[in-house]
């Protein structure tokens, strides 16, 4: 009886992993461009306006410029000050071809506001430019730092 009660918190426990981690993703989101010019601007966070500049803006120079950059507001996954410093795999549904940006920015479009370097990284077809937007899928992912 005891081993089936296991199994059976063991199962529950896998089901809760599996729905945190589809909770964390979104299919079929725009994503816009936005100038930070990270590089062009020391990839300084205060510089360029960057909402997570209050709690992000000391991180050592290598954590701030291991991703490009993107403002985050989309339809899945942490807001305001708790999604600064996450991760997403972003993926141009289009293409398929994809990067990993650190959310360094709020923005209000539903979706992502990809620094323009990342933004043209995507955009392999040019039908992003063309369009003045991509649709992407997003997940949340380790950054590694």
């Amino acid at each position: 009886m005891e081993m089936a009660r296991r199994g059976v918190l063991c199962m529950a426990f896998l089901f809760c992993l599996l729905a945190l981690a589809t909770a964390q993703s979104a299919s079929n989101v725009r994503a816009t461009y936005h100038f930070y010019n990270p590089e062009q601007n020391g990839w300084d966070l205060l510089k360029v306006s960057a909402y997570c500049a209050t709690w992000d803006a000391n991180k050592p120079l290598e954590w701030r410029r291991k991703y490009g950059w993107t403002a985050f507001c989309g339809p899945v996954g942490p807001r305001g000050q708790e999604s600064c410093g996450k991760c997403l795999r972003v993926t141009n549904t289009g293409t398929g071809t994809q990067a990993t940006v650190r959310i360094v920015d709020q923005c209000s479009n539903g979706g992502l506001d990809l620094d323009e370097g990342v933004f043209r990284q995507l955009d392999t077809d040019g039908k992003g430019y063309a369009q003045g937007h991509l649709i992407v899928n997003y997940q949340f992912v380790n950054c590694g730092d």
